[in-house]
This record gives structure tokens, sequence and C-alpha cells, in this order.
């Protein structure tokens, strides 16, 4: 019955994804790349929240929230501010330049070398670590919900490929073979699904605490486990509350507002209007984000007393103890789909970045539109095979949550810069943007992965020496031994700024940059964006002081 259910639901989405786009003109850029510059602002909102709203978010925010409690719910709620300032200022000069991918913009402000750079570092990390991690994560869940080793027989490793490969092949067809309209059509259908069965998690969770009673559950729940309530995170949890102020703004920015993965929803938009209204849309419904990926893992720390082996295991194990049979079906179906959609949602903005920024720039530049398609598509499908042999080796990476943020650090806050060196200077020159994006590049590794190890393990031997042995005690010292990863992003952002604007001072470009309206889209505002962007910015601050 629940294979049945599963598979219904699958199928159903699949069936209505095709009659929607089945009249795409996709032989064009904009076709596949953009849904035809046709996209309105439910199907970009709902395409925007479950891009992001994936296994490694649910599974891995879950998984922080059983240890430290609410205060990860920052990763949620500083996304809808992010989204408002991307729609109030990036989105208008996106589509003003008529732009594809953001890299074409740096081409435009920079040069082309800056922009193939860019892609470059895009689709990097996209392979080794966004797509892998996509997979593997959203393999867990469903060989655990489905209990696959025991179905088929296979050891939990082979599961896991099968899984991984089954999940592959089938984002690989809806990003490759249908484009950026089929899959954000086929988003906004799962989204619905993923927001339901999401928000029924808790409620079953808390009615179990409560003994049918959901208001005396959140009352046991909040009077039982205080420490878990506090939005403000201390100097060992995941996210000190004080790094809001240094890197993680900056992250959010970067995902929300320059990230190709998420941002071509809003490219695809067919007038600004309908971009802005979107990306407001889907930032008020992120304010309750944490309901599906961080209340969960509260919950299941106190119905299972904090006794789990893996963190990463509450919110698997939280839906198997709370979850009707009847319903399994139907919430593995809609996980699946939030899988799909953030691998092919990934892999069609790697086909986008290949086809129109390496392909047509450097390998046949007189290719036409049918071609760039074609090829961007070949580029997808070794892409996907790639990160289908990857992702089942990274199954000890740890807490794949704080891996994934931290790993992608390395080529986040490098292209950040520089965009908004871009947009906010009008004559620092391309040399400026390679120093730029190389420079940031190297230090955050320098940083992350030889500097820090070497500080931690010196404050943990040089406790261990004094006679600390207390497990919290030693997480504290190694805390103090290091700053964040936020914060060496944040010191990072403002060097990687100051060099830039220094090599400006010494060596301006001869012209300065104006960017030209190339009348695409409509580009006329929302008349309610601002004050719809200054509630959201309130309600957000209300609930940090609400919990504080």
């Amino acid at each position: 019955m629940q294979f049945l259910t599963f598979i219904g639901f699958t199928v159903l989405v699949a069936v209505i994804s095709y009659l929607k786009t089945r009249n795409t003109e996709e032989s064009s850029s904009d076709g596949y790349f953009l849904g035809g510059r046709s996209l309105t602002a439910g199907v970009i909102a709902g395409s925007l929240l479950l891009t992001n709203l994936s296994t490694e978010q649910i599974v891995g925010l879950n998984g922080s929230s059983y240890q430290s409690g609410l205060s990860v719910m920052v990763w949620e709620t500083l996304a809808a501010i992010a989204m408002v300032v991307t729609a109030l200022f990036l989105l208008p000069r996106y589509l003003k330049g008529g732009l594809t991918t953001v890299p074409g913009f740096l081409a435009e402000r920079f040069d082309i070398t800056t922009k193939t750079l860019t892609s470059v570092l895009f689709l990097s990390g996209y392979v080794v670590v966004l797509l892998p991690v996509i997979l593997y994560s959203g393999s867990l869940a469903i060989s655990g919900m489905f209990d696959v080793p025991e179905l088929l027989g296979v050891t939990h490793t082979q599961s896991i490929w099968i899984c991984v490969w089954g999940i592959g092949i089938i984002g690989s067809i809806y990003a490759v073979f249908g484009g950026l309209k089929a899959v954000a059509v086929s988003d906004s259908i799962n989204a619905i699904g993923l927001l339901v069965g999401g928000i029924l998690i808790p409620i079953f969770g808390l009615m179990m605490i409560g003994d049918g009673n959901l208001f005396d559950g959140l009352h046991i729940l909040t009077t039982e486990n205080p420490d878990k309530f506090q939005s403000m995170g201390g100097p060992t949890d995941p996210v000190p509350f004080y790094t809001i102020f240094t890197g993680m703004m900056l992250v959010q920015l970067f995902y929300w507002g320059t990230n190709q993965q998420i941002i071509q929803r809003a490219l695809g938009a067919k007038d600004l209007k309908e971009g802005q209204k979107g990306l407001l849309l889907a930032s008020f419904i992120k304010i309750l984000g944490p309901i599906i990926v961080v209340l969960p893992g509260i919950i299941a720390y106190h119905i299972f007393q904090g006794n789990l082996e893996s963190a990463d295991s509450a919110y698997p194990m939280l839906v198997k103890k709370v979850l009707p049979s009847a319903w399994v079906g139907f919430f593995a179906a809609v996980l699946f789909g939030a899988i799909l959609s953030s691998f092919n949602s990934v892999l069609n903005s790697s086909v986008t970045l290949f086809g129109i920024d390496v392909y047509k720039q450097h390998i046949n530049k007189d290719a036409d539109e049918k071609t760039v398609v074609k090829y961007g598509k070949t580029f997808g499908i070794i892409l996907a095979i790639a990160a289908m042999f990857i992702a089942p080796l990274i199954a000890n990476a740890g807490s794949l949550f704080d891996y994934l943020q931290e790993i992608n650090g390395i080529y986040s806050i490098p292209i950040f810069s520089i965009i908004i060196v871009g947009y906010l200077t009008k004559r620092v020159p391309a040399i400026a943007a390679k120093i730029g994006l190389v420079s940031g590049c190297l230090l955050y590794i320098i940083s992350q992965f030889f500097l820090q190890p070497y500080f931690i393990n010196k404050a943990l031997e040089s406790a261990r020496a004094s006679g600390i042995t207390d497990k919290a005690a030693l997480v504290l010292a190694e805390a103090e031994a290091y700053p964040h990863f936020l914060d060496v992003m944040a010191i990072l952002f403002a060097l990687n700024v100051a060099i830039m604007l220094i090599i400006g001072k010494i060596k301006p470009r001869k012209e300065p940059f104006v960017q030209e309206y190339t009348k695409q889209v409509d580009i006329t505002p929302w008349k309610y964006t601002k004050q719809v962007g200054i509630t959201i910015c309130v309600i957000v601050i209300g609930v940090y002081i609400y919990f504080a």
C-alpha cells in the first residue's frame, strides 16, 4: 500500500509537469534555461522553496536542533531578510541586463575570463559537494523509510548505491530533458505536498507527547526543555548569535541573491513584478520554515530522551515513530520530490552555466542556440553520472549540513564579493575581480583546512595536559581556539573587497561601467515591494525577541 501511494503520487507529478510544459519552446536558450521567461509569482515561490528545502536541509537542520535547539533556526529566518534584499536590490539589476546566468553579468562588468572562472567555481562546487550531498542524504532517507536493505535483501551500503542511482537517473531526466519549466512546475506541486507533510510530522509528534492533545504536547515540550527554546546561540552552538552580524548574512545573501541554482527561478520571471512577488511570497513562507526543519528535531530530543546514536537520525526516527503507516507512502513520495527538486535544480543550473558560459564562449563561439542546448544537456548527463559515483563515498563526512555550509565557503564568499563590488562601483577593473576570486578561495582553504585543525589540536592538547576531561569544557576549548567559519567568511569578505577597491584606486577602468537595459522583460517594480519587505523584516526581528 505504501509503495502504491508512493508510485501514484510520483507519477501524478510527472504527468502534470509534462502536460504543463509540452508546448514550451526549448530549442532556444531562454526557452530551455529560463522557461521562456514566463514564470509567475506562485511558480517562482514554490520552486524557490522546494529547491532549497531538501533532505540535507530537513534531516541536517533537524539533527542540529536535536543537539542545539532553536538557535539553528537562523538558517531559515534570516533567509527571509536575504530574499527581501534580493527582491529590492539585485533582481531589478539582473532583469534590466536580461541575464540568463549570474556570471553573465561579470562578463559585461569585468571580462570574459572573470565570467568563466566564476562558472567553473560554481560547477566545481556543484559536482564535488552539492550534488553528491543531495543524492546521499536523499538515499539515506528513502532507504530508511522503506527499509530497502530488508526489502531487497541487500546491505546498507548497497541500498545507498541503488537509491543514489535511482534518484540520479530520474532527476536527470527531469532536469536535462525537461528544462527549467519542467523543474519549476514539478517543484510547485511537490512544495504543496512537502508543506502539508512537513507540518504533519511535528503535529503528530506533539500529539504523541500530549496524549492526543496538540497544545498539551507543546506545553510539555516547552516547559520540560526550556534550554532548547532559546533563539540566541551560545559560543559552543553551531551558530553563535553574534555570527548573524558577521558571516551569516553574507552566506544568506550569496545563497538567495547570487547562487545560480536559486536565482535562476527569479531570472525566469515574466516581468520584475512577478519576480519580486515570487521572492517575497517565498520569504514570508520561509519564516514558518522552523516548524518543518527545526521543531521536529526538538520533539525527537524529548521523545527519545536525547539517546539517539546520531543526531542526523533524529528526523527519520521521528517520522517512523509518529507518522501513521497509511501516510508513509505519501510522505516518502513528497520527500522524493524534494530530493529530485534539489538535484535537478542544481543540475539544470549546471547545464545552463556550461552551455552558455563555457561551451558557447570558449568551445564553439559560432554555435546556434539549439547546439548550445544540445551540448549543455550532454554535459548535464556526464555531471550527473560523476555525482552518482561520488555520492556514496561521502558516508563518513560527519554532519552533512555543517559540512555543506563550511565547504560552500570556498566559492561563495569570493563570488559574492566580486558581484557586490561589480554592482556598487563603476571603475574597479577586471584584474581586481580575478585577484579577488583567486585570493578569496586560497585564503579560505588555508584558513579552514590548515590553520583551523592546527590551532584546535593545539588547544585540545593543552586542555588535556591541564587535566581537563569534561566533554563540555573540551568543546568550549575547541570553540575558543579558532574563529567560527562564519567569522572567517566575514573577515575574508572585507579583505577581498578592500583588495579590489585598492586595485581600483591604483589602476581604475578607463571608462566607468554603465548597465544597459536590454528590454527583454518589463522592469516596472511591484508597488508594494518595500512595504511588504519591511513587514517581513519586522516579523523576523519579532520572532527573535519573543524567543530571546
